[in-house]
């Protein structure tokens, strides 16, 4: 079975655009291939943050995964701060990356034009990406489209270690996309992809009250100013919501209705909102068995750090005799 590693950051509970973009994927992927899923705190220090709010966010992101479906039974969680051995390769793989490679990352230079004093956390931020992935040696990484720059980088330095340290060996295997199956989930705004930052977000865990706040004054098809007016679907993000949450025959059914004004905008979230539902109740019920049992949090991440230190440990051991520390 092959070794699947993601990572997320805590960014507290989890809003639908993670949820369609990556963590139900995971979901389906655990039954799969082993997987490794891990929290990553270090990723998301390279800003200003709150010490406070970062053990709140954590503790909140891994309620939200196991919530959302991520079994503990099945697939590996954990917090990556709670495995030492991340830090350190990563460090070690510093020393064989060429810094034109980090310069050239679009990530970087989107972030770096925002930012009046740039850290070296900022630049070397996709060199710990890879020692996330090459400590477990994995051979598979779901990404979306925008990250795939990232984890060819991941391939280019475990290319480089093998070829000086590997001995002929693929000591590190060189990771594998497996593209996300749900295109990227724009925000309510319609302009920008779904992100807290933007403020655009729709809460995995909020009630039916706090979605139809923010989801019935959504954007959605620009040039359709009046109810009478036909829509297009492909340009509308309402329609997309439904391509994610509502079975093939609706998706179909509101298509025809949008396009032919059979239906105002109002109507399309109505029955949105009803097919978001029926995914969403469940996920916010396991969330609310979770609260009252913090436990069972606490251990699912005690458990998985335990396991990625073994695994991250055996690591390592290679890893040192090859370069020459042991």
């Amino acid at each position: 079975m092959s070794r699947i590693f993601s990572g997320i950051q805590p960014s507290g509970e989890l809003h639908i655009g993670n949820y369609l973009g990556a963590v139900k994927n995971w979901v389906k992927l655990q039954h799969e291939h082993e997987s490794i899923i891990c929290i990553v705190d270090y990723h998301a220090i390279t800003g200003t943050y709150d010490p406070d709010q970062l053990r709140v966010r954590r503790a909140e992101m891994a309620l939200s995964l196991l919530a959302a479906g991520i079994d503990p039974s099945v697939a590996t969680l954990f917090v990556q701060s709670q495995v030492p051995q991340h830090t350190e390769l990563a460090w070690i793989l510093n020393t064989i990356t060429p810094l034109g490679e980090l310069e050239r990352q679009t990530q970087f230079k989107e972030k770096a034009q925002r930012q009046e004093s740039v850290n070296a956390g900022l630049l070397n931020y996709p060199v710990l990406q890879a020692a996330d992935i090459l400590l477990y040696r994995a051979t598979l990484v779901p990404v979306g489209e925008d990250q795939v720059q990232h984890l060819e980088l991941s391939r280019v330095v475990a290319r480089r270690w093998n070829a000086s340290f590997g001995r002929g060996e693929e000591f590190f295997p060189e990771p594998q996309p497996s593209l996300a199956p749900t295109r990227r989930i724009m925000g309510l705004d319609g302009q920008a992809k779904m992100s807290k930052s933007m403020n655009n977000t729709i809460g995995l865990l909020e009630s039916t009250e706090e979605i139809w706040a923010k989801l019935r004054p959504a954007v959605t098809d620009p040039k359709r100013i009046k109810r009478s007016d036909p829509g297009t679907p492909e340009v509308c993000n309402i329609y997309h919501l439904h391509k994610a949450f509502s079975p093939p025959a609706t998706v179909d059914h509101v298509a025809q209705q949008c396009s032919t004004a059979g239906w105002g905008c109002i109507d399309c979230k109505k029955v949105l909102l009803e097919s978001m539902e029926k995914e969403l109740v469940p996920i916010r019920r396991r969330a609310e068995e979770l609260r009252a049992n913090r436990s069972a949090v606490d251990a699912a991440l005690a458990e998985g750090a335990v396991r990625c230190r073994t695994l991250a440990n055996e690591t390592m051991r290679g890893v040192r005799e090859r370069m020459g520390f042991d």
